[in-house]
């Protein structure tokens, strides 16, 4: 089955729509205009992760995620937190999101075993370094095979940490840590 994914950046320094969106209400209308054209899920950031972004506090990224989550649950949109913290994705999931979705693939310890706890989907992504490092030279022996191997070595810790199999997605993390060679 096929889904698209709206994504919705609710930071002042968002790379794919200039900050359109860091302020609840425009946030809120911009999801509600993807979900009428044809999102299934719209993904909720309140944290830049492009090149280069300074990181935001748990406080920070959930005052500017948790409203649009709120508004948008309500009107029976379904929502994916974009966090790397699991302070955040409970307060989001709280919110109504019902899907964690983690760039950093599980680093913080205790997001994958509340996504198991939630019962939640869960995408885990590659990326090389962090937002602040991931484009200073990012290197590969063998890009394909060493994204694989990370990819399936954090689905086995979610699986390990109790997350339903078909509840977890993988992503390479096309631009994250990656050259346009790569």
């Amino acid at each position: 089955m096929l889904e698209i994914m709206g994504i919705l950046n609710a930071t002042p320094d968002s790379f794919s729509d200039g900050g359109k969106h860091h302020e609840a209400r425009t946030a809120s209308e911009a999801g509600l205009r993807m979900a009428k054209a044809g999102a299934s899920l719209i993904d909720i950031g309140g944290e830049s992760t492009r090149p280069g972004a300074e990181p935001v506090g748990a406080e920070e990224e959930i005052r500017r995620v948790v409203p649009v989550i709120e508004a948008l649950a309500k009107a029976g949109i379904r929502v994916s937190i974009d966090t790397m913290k699991a302070t955040v994705a409970r307060a989001a999931l709280d919110a109504g999101a019902t899907f964690v979705n983690d760039v950093s693939a599980g680093r913080d310890p205790a997001m994958l075993p509340l996504v198991a706890e939630r019962g939640v989907e869960v995408c885990l992504m590659h990326m090389q370094g962090d937002p602040q490092t991931m484009q200073r030279d990012p290197r590969y022996g063998d890009v394909v095979l060493e994204v694989g191997d990370f990819l399936l070595q954090r689905a086995d810790a979610a699986l390990a940490a109790g997350v339903e199999r078909e509840k977890i997605w993988l992503d390479p993390g096309i631009g994250f840590g990656k050259t346009l060679y790569h």
